[in-house]
């Protein structure tokens, strides 16, 4: 009786065995079925969600560790009594080891972040690179404890979707899936960072993904509720800010106010994201000049941190404290003017340095201050018809966060839930629509899709901008063998004139030849070294033909 009751048991546990791997070989080979896709989402959140929740848990305890603080919430009170060489020393250490781990483990000595996460998601069917991906987690981790002056949601995000590729690529999951995913990754990570579902699902919706089709928008809603539900089993229900609510808004008398807040925190994270971008040009010109290795770099950028923090050590991480003592108005004009220039400085030395990091609480600690500052010189002029200053605290801190981040609605959105106060919408949502306006005028709409036209990559202009960079011109050549094919001495005779490609171009090269040149084809060679060799030629028409496929898919997928 027991040996066949072992028998039937061995004979059940290889049954099951069996019904996994045909499960999953059913998954690689046709993908995943909505019911099954929904799962690995689940499964995509968590994962994610731990990883964000233990990169914040890990850098508090290392931050802690590193600066003798005993809550780093309020690490600018512990760093004013530290002594100045080892406010000095901190940064410029870590800066070295990071300068090293992005040398050896990164091809270009960049820190990858949101940016990058949104390429993948447009270009790169949901892919991000894996090996740059985590050694960027580990140097932003190490920025962050050791004084840089930057926020952790772009580490969590790029974090999160790497590990969204690693799950695609062991599917084998087309674009459309692996960008689901990636999304799902995104909207856990923003989640469990900052204790907020609804802004982490539209997060991952109006700024990675960039549209907000329905197929995406059940599995990304899991996957954030997911992340959230690991936040809280560390830290409790709890807002990011626990904070009084401002006061109310004086209704329309005061609306005027805060849509010229909303304007000037426009203008402000205008100048946050230039001075990034300043800095790191300025930073690329000085280490090409001076012949400085590239891992050297950050570690310059943690000396002058060092330096500011020995007189200002609110610049040192996320800026927590800063931020509390804006929003409850418990600093003096001069004081807020001054610390948010120090800041956006800090935040421009440190980006600009390569040391990484993101840039959504440094904007958090800025909007503050201005929405303060602001506050504080309204309500002096117009007392009676004014409500209270850090109502305007509030309300710049999303304005600047929105207008960096080109994202307004899951900006207005995850300022409530960081604070818990649903009251003060109209005037939060007053700011950051004008707010918005204005700066994506004067950038390319966000802090990240600038950083990608900068890069050649062109997404904010929409599909129609950058698909063509997804298709390669040897896939879509004919052949010399092929007898719809030119002569290869008719190729020739253009290749004369240098009108050619290599197979490895892409259709955003090709096009603008065919436009200049007025030709049908072009010759398409292979390049080993000096030598080429014609291999086929691209036509126009084919060229036109699998352009408008490309936007026709991405309507598809967009309206699904």
């Amino acid at each position: 009786m027991a040996d066949s009751t072992r028998s039937e048991s061995l004979t059940q546990r290889a049954q099951l065995r069996a019904a996994m791997r045909d499960g999953w070989r059913l998954i690689r080979q046709r993908g995943p079925s909505q019911v099954q896709f929904w799962f690995i989402a689940l499964l995509i959140g968590i994962a994610a969600g731990f990883a964000a929740l233990f990169f914040r848990m890990g850098t508090a305890a290392l931050q802690a560790w590193v600066y003798g603080a005993e809550d780093v919430h309020f690490l600018h009170s512990f760093v004013q009594n530290l002594d100045w060489y080892w406010v000095l020393l901190i940064p410029t250490v870590g800066g070295l080891i990071v300068g090293l781990i992005l040398h050896h483990f990164t091809p270009d000595g960049r820190v990858r972040s949101v940016a990058d996460v949104i390429e993948g998601a447009a270009l790169g069917d949901g892919r991000v690179e894996v090996r740059a991906g985590l050694a960027s987690a580990l140097a932003s981790f190490l920025t962050l404890s050791t004084g840089g002056s930057t926020g952790r949601e772009g580490p969590v995000v790029h974090l999160a979707a790497v590990i969204s590729t690693w799950v695609s690529t062991r599917i084998g999951a087309d674009g459309l899936t692996g960008r689901d995913l990636l999304g799902c990754a995104v909207a856990a990570a923003v989640s469990a960072s900052f204790n907020a579902p609804i802004a982490g699902a539209l997060f991952a919706l109006e700024v990675v993904l960039r549209h907000f089709a329905v197929h995406a928008f059940a599995p990304i809603v899991i996957a954030s509720v997911a992340g959230t539900v690991i936040n809280r089993m560390a830290y409790g229900d709890v807002t990011e800010f626990d904070l009084v609510t401002p006061g109310a808004l004086q209704f329309y008398v005061e609306l005027p106010a805060f849509l010229l807040l909303g304007m000037i925190c426009g203008l402000v994270a205008v100048v946050l994201m230039r001075s990034i971008f300043w800095a790191d040009a300025v930073g690329s010109y000085m280490q090409d000049r001076l012949a400085l290795p590239r891992w050297l770099r950050p570690m310059a950028a943690g000396v002058l941190l060092g330096l500011i923090a020995i007189w200002f050590p609110h610049v040192i991480g996320v800026g927590y404290e800063t931020t509390v003592l804006a929003l409850t108005g418990s600093l003096v004009l001069g004081q807020v003017i001054l610390f948010a220039m120090v800041k956006t400085a800090a935040v421009a030395i440190t980006m600009g340095g390569r040391m990484g990091g993101g840039v959504f609480s440094p904007s958090l600690m800025i909007g503050a201050l201005t929405g303060l500052a602001f506050g504080l010189i309204a309500t002096s002029i117009l007392p009676d018809v004014s409500g209270t200053h850090t109502l305007y605290a509030f309300a710049g801190m999303g304005a600047v966060a929105a207008a960096v981040l080109g994202a307004p609605i899951s900006t207005t959105l995850i300022v409530f839930e960081l604070t818990g106060d649903w009251q003060i919408g109209l005037a939060v949502m007053v700011a950051v629509s004008m707010s918005t306006a204005l700066a994506s005028r004067l950038v390319n709409r966000s802090f990240f899709l600038t950083q990608l036209t900068k890069r050649g990559i062109h997404c904010a202009a929409g599909p129609q901008a950058y698909l063509l960079a997804t298709i390669r011109v040897g896939t879509m050549m004919r052949p010399l063998a092929d007898p719809r094919c030119a002569a290869a001495e008719d190729c020739a005779v253009l290749v004369d004139r240098g009108l050619v490609l290599p197979a490895s171009a892409s259709l955003d090269a090709a096009m603008p030849i065919f436009d200049g040149a007025d030709v049908a084809y072009l010759p398409v060679i292979s390049q080993n070294g000096d030598s080429s060799e014609i291999l086929g030629a691209l036509y126009h028409v084919d060229a036109l033909k699998a352009y408008n496929r490309a936007l026709a898919a991405a309507a598809a997928e967009e309206h699904r």
